[in-house]
């Protein structure tokens, strides 16, 4: 009796669960079929608010339960932004732009390729006004480029230059036992020098400096020409912080008046006589306008590869061979594409995924003109795998070069000692095998030193041959230093100072074609058990707490050391984390 009653309990509790997961999927058909079509009213101005982070490609989420529940991360994708002021240029409804932004969630490259296509965009007459309460440097630098720049009353412009900020840690591993074996090529790869050292190298300090001074270089040149005040007087600005409040700000005229924001939506009417309306940028490319449409049968393809290299699948954060070679595969083998372009935005990583991609774009190449267009980063690895293209085009402030290869790895042998550890191995062989409690022993050194040289010989043969360059010359130009895009332009790591559609034109020359679309890969898919993964869940719910406890700056200083973690094998990545101010 009691079987009978538990066979009839679990086919009931069976077809219950069948009904709600029903119900359940038609409250997301519902949902998703009761999504508001954004409507772009005429006489409206489109709002420029960059507080969302920026990435060069951000594919909309293939999860519907993402979606639906608001777990998928909020972003903004930089070729969308860009096509959306092109498309605003002729768009009828829209009267100009407005740039309110409380900060830029961007990096340097991406802010200037979003200043400029505003610069072109005023030459459809139509205006550009900015406004703020502060304006942080970077937020200042995009801002700089309207027709009229307002300040609050008791606001402020941070304009004081660059600077970054490197922690050393060796006297941390002296005092506590706790260090970084370091094996490495290159003076200037100094990922590992706060492992090795009190203070930064010469070397290190050489290159951070002429680095800063390039991309600063670009600012001031930029600002100087919108706001006709000479770069010797921006320095000297900057020098005396003379935009720390509204009225020295407009006293160096780096603002046109000082108003209250209810003036500024005043001023905004008054370019019309009619109502005025307002539309996000976001929501603007949400109406369609983030994409050109083009009826094209040729194609180029825009393969994306943004993010830490990892010998991984990969995905829209992780470049992996996996997922990265797919889309090239699937790019060359498509008749219909004619050329490609490689975004690179990555400061490297893993030496074999970065070879593995460097292979697949070499067969690429073989058949169709591939052209690299790199980012706010293409550094390292991130050059090893842009190398070989045809022609590399660069933004004057992207950060690449970077030529050199290390690996490093935990050592707690003084800090078990302190504490009273004692390991003791056991091994059928005498290879060089490696105990974190024991110190490093020569052969193990020896081994590795062997690798990195080796990886490190590949990396210039490989940048020797697709630059058309001696193995001399490429290690005179590399040994690991960085360089801005305008520097490695006169080294001869890259052939043009461009954007992506820069990039997007040398390819279609090389294709000799004139009239084509763009496709966009990779295309991320999540199999059904991704998709419905608990751990989506408890990923958003973990990133929040962490940023709600720690702040911003913080929860990136700790997602970098968690990174770090992840590390597997030599590497080819940018010397450092450089997070300018």
């Amino acid at each position: 009796m009691n079987f009978l009653r538990n066979l009839l309990a679990s086919i009931f509790g069976f077809f219950i669960a069948i009904f709600l997961i029903f119900l359940f999927f038609i409250a997301i058909a519902a949902v998703m079929g009761s999504e508001e079509e954004i409507v772009v009213k005429s006489n409206s101005v489109l709002e420029l608010d960059l507080s969302t982070p920026v990435k060069d490609y951000a594919p909309k989420e293939d999860n519907p339960l993402a979606e639906i529940l608001e777990l998928a991360d909020e972003k903004l994708a930089l070729n969308k932004i860009i096509n959306a002021i092109e498309n605003a240029k002729t768009d009828t409804r829209i009267t100009g732009i407005s740039i309110k932004t409380i900060a830029v969630n961007a990096g340097i490259a991406q802010t200037q390729a979003i200043r400029n296509k505003i610069e072109e965009f005023k030459e459809s007459g139509k205006f550009v006004y900015a406004y703020n309460d502060v304006y942080t440097q970077k937020n200042y630098y995009l801002s700089s480029v309207a027709d009229s720049l307002f300040l609050n009353p008791v606001g402020a412009i941070d304009f004081k230059g660059l600077s970054t900020e490197v922690l050393y840690y060796k006297d941390f591993e002296d005092k506590y036992g706790i260090k970084m074996e370091v094996i490495r090529h290159g003076k200037y790869k100094s990922a590992v020098e706060p492992y090795l050292l009190n203070e930064m190298s010469d070397a290190n300090r050489e290159q951070t400096t002429s680095l800063l001074k390039s991309i600063w270089s670009e600012i001031t040149s930029d600002v100087s020409k919108s706001r006709n005040i000479s770069i010797e007087k921006l320095n000297i600005i900057a020098d005396n912080a003379n935009g720390r409040n509204a009225n020295l700000s407009k006293e160096n005229n780096l603002i046109d008046a000082i108003i209250y924001e209810d003036q500024y939506k005043e001023k905004l009417a008054l370019n019309s006589d009619k109502k005025i309306n307002t539309i996000s940028i976001g929501d603007y490319i949400k109406s369609g306008k983030g994409r050109v449409s083009s009826s094209a049968k040729n194609k180029i393809a825009v393969i994306y590869a943004q993010g830490e290299i990892r010998y991984a699948k990969g995905n829209e954060d992780i470049i992996g061979q996996e997922v990265t070679n797919k889309a090239i595969r699937k790019a060359r083998k498509d008749k219909n594409v004619k050329a490609i372009v490689l975004r690179v935005n990555s400061p490297g990583g893993s030496a074999l995924a970065s070879e593995l991609i460097w292979r697949e774009l070499e067969l690429a190449k073989k058949e169709k003109p591939l052209v690299v267009s790199m980012g706010n980063l293409a550094a390292s690895g991130g050059y090893y795998i842009a190398c070989n293209a045809d022609k590399i085009i660069a933004e004057p402030t992207t950060i690449t070069g970077s030529i050199g290869v290390f690996g490093a790895i935990p050592n707690f042998n003084k800090f078990a000692d302190n504490i009273g550890i004692n390991a003791e191995q056991v091994s059928t062989n005498s290879n060089p095998n490696y105990s974190v409690f024991e110190p490093i022993n020569d052969k193990f050194y020896n081994v590795t030193k062997e690798g990195v040289e080796q990886i490190y010989t590949v990396f210039v043969n490989r940048v020797a041959a697709g630059r058309n360059m001696t193995f001399e010359q490429v290690n005179d130009v590399a040994q690991g230093r960085v360089w801005t895009g305008k520097e490695a332009l006169e080294k001869g790591l890259v052939d043009k100072l461009g954007n992506l559609d820069d990039a997007i034109a040398v390819a279609a020359e090389l294709a000799e074609i004139e009239n084509y679309r763009v496709r966009n890969y990779p295309v991320y898919k999540k199999d059904l058990k991704e998709a419905l993964n608990f751990s989506l869940f408890a990923k958003a719910s973990k990133v929040d707490i962490l940023k709600e406890a720690l702040g911003n700056e913080n929860y990136q200083l700790y997602n970098n050391i968690n990174q770090m973690k992840k590390l597997k094998g030599i590497q080819a990545r940018m010397p450092y984390i450089l997070q300018i101010k």
